[in-house]
C-alpha cells in the first residue's frame, strides 16, 4: 500500500471549524477539542490504504465516504500523491446534493 499526503480543502477546514462549534455549544469547549482531535486523528490515517469507504462515482467521480463514529460523513478523493479530504458533513446533512460536481473547490 501507498502512503499519501492527506490535505483539506478550504470547505473541509470550515466544516471542522462548524462541528467544533456545535459540539463547543451542545457540551464544553473541552469535549469540542477532544472530538476535534478525534475527527482529524481519523482523517489523517487515510494517509496509508487510503483506498477506503465507499466509491460513490455516482456524486462526483473518484468520490469516496467513509463514516466517522456514526455521527461524521467524510467526503474525499484519493490522487496519485495525496488525499484530499473535501469535506465532511455532520448529524446526517444532506452530503450527496452539497458533492455533485462543481460544488466543491
Amino acid at each position: 500500500m501507498k502512503r499519501r499526503a492527506v490535505i483539506y480543502t478550504a470547505d473541509a477546514g470550515d466544516d471542522l471549524d462548524h462541528i467544533y462549534d456545535v459540539v463547543a455549544l451542545a457540551s464544553s469547549a473541552t469535549t469540542a477539542d477532544r472530538y476535534d482531535s478525534r475527527i482529524r486523528a481519523f482523517c489523517e490515517r487515510l494517509d496509508y490504504g487510503s483506498e477506503r469507504g465507499s466509491r460513490r462515482d455516482d456524486v462526483r467521480p473518484d468520490l469516496r465516504i467513509i463514516g466517522f463514529e456514526r455521527r461524521i460523513t467524510v467526503a474525499f478523493v484519493v490522487e496519485p500523491e495525496r488525499v484530499v479530504i473535501l469535506r465532511l458533513f455532520y448529524g446526517g446533512a444532506n452530503w450527496s446534493d452539497d458533492l455533485a460536481e462543481g460544488d466543491v473547490n
